[in-house]
């Protein structure tokens, strides 16, 4: 994985919104879900949690496939898991950055 990728720019762009960090959280506690059940207990309309689902959908976030009259809409665990190696990445060019400025005031 490329740190620079345009892919990695869609998805944090796509983890940079609260609702859709919610409907992530909600699909990696509860599996499969539809836009009915991802809806309940929310005051977000359906027509709002499909927007954000396919603009997750566009990064490689989720999936949905077809099961009777629903679509089940399914997190993509290897795209949270490049997250997180991208994530990891930054955090050590930080700890090298700072061991760095604390090495040059303390000389």
């Amino acid at each position: 994985m490329r740190s620079s990728s345009p892919k990695t720019a869609h998805l944090f762009a796509a983890l940079g919104d609260e609702t859709r960090l919610r409907l992530v959280s909600r699909l990696c506690g509860a599996g499969p879900m539809s836009i009915a059940r991802l809806t309940e207990g929310t005051k977000i309309t359906r027509q709002a949690i499909a927007k954000h689902l396919r603009v997750m959908e566009r990064s490689g976030l989720v999936h949905g496939r077809r099961q009777g009259r629903e679509t089940l809409w399914q997190l993509e665990q290897r795209r949270l898991e490049e997250a997180s190696h991208y994530l990891d990445i930054v955090s050590k060019q930080w700890d090298a950055a700072l061991l760095r400025l604390r090495k040059f005031v303390e000389d």
